[in-house]
């Protein structure tokens, strides 16, 4: 093994051979490997959640009802940019991690995270709105669903954020592995990829 690869492995936090020391390589780390059995099953659910939800809305006579409020359409929009920029950004760390680059990845990481966490404060401000403007969970299916669904991907998020963060610190002190970073992309490319789906399904 080359010294240009000992060092990079010294710099990323991994072992030369990128399973963390244990002197062996796997195809895919298994971090990673929990994380996407983890996902699949979670895809289910939300495949579940909105298949539900579309039966709803087309057996009623009306959607949205007239006495509900109508979701902010345009405001969603925008956070669903910010949140698909944070997982452009953690991409980007990607990117410097394979080159060994462990001081480029602090910009980009911090940066994803402040974008995700910026995703959930404004979707609970969106959520408080909601709520003043008569959208409960029990005013109508539609708060129903609205809540259920996004509620659930909410706590996707916050789980995915919480990843990411210790990912982040794990980084800046030098002991981000494969395994964990590999993780903490499944989880959170999950979070980014499974949000314009519901977006397009529930707010239209």
């Amino acid at each position: 093994m080359s010294t240009a690869m000992a060092a990079r492995g010294t710099r990323t936090g991994m072992s030369p051979t990128g399973d963390g020391g244990q002197g062996r390589t796997s195809l895919v780390p298994h971090g990673m490997l929990g994380m996407l059995l983890f996902v699949m099953s979670e895809a289910m659910l939300f495949a579940g959640l909105i298949s539900a939800f579309r039966v709803a809305r087309s057996s009623a006579m009306v959607w949205p009802p007239l006495d509900q409020p109508r979701l902010p359409i345009e405001a969603t929009a925008f956070n669903t940019a910010a949140l698909l920029a944070s997982g452009y950004c953690l991409y980007r760390a990607r990117i410097a991690f394979r080159r060994g680059e462990r001081a480029r990845m602090l910009r980009p990481m911090w940066a994803a995270l402040g974008l995700a966490s910026f995703f959930v404060l404004f979707q609970g401000f969106e959520w408080v709105r909601l709520l003043g403007q008569g959208l409960t969970l029990t005013s109508s299916a539609m708060g129903s669903f609205f809540y259920l669904i996004i509620g659930v991907h909410g706590l996707h998020a916050l789980g995915a954020i919480g990843l990411l963060a210790h990912a982040t610190i794990r980084l800046q002190r030098g002991w981000l592995t494969d395994s964990l970073f590999s993780a903490t992309e499944v989880f959170w490319y999950f979070v980014v990829g499974i949000w314009p789906i519901l977006y397009a399904v529930v707010y239209w």
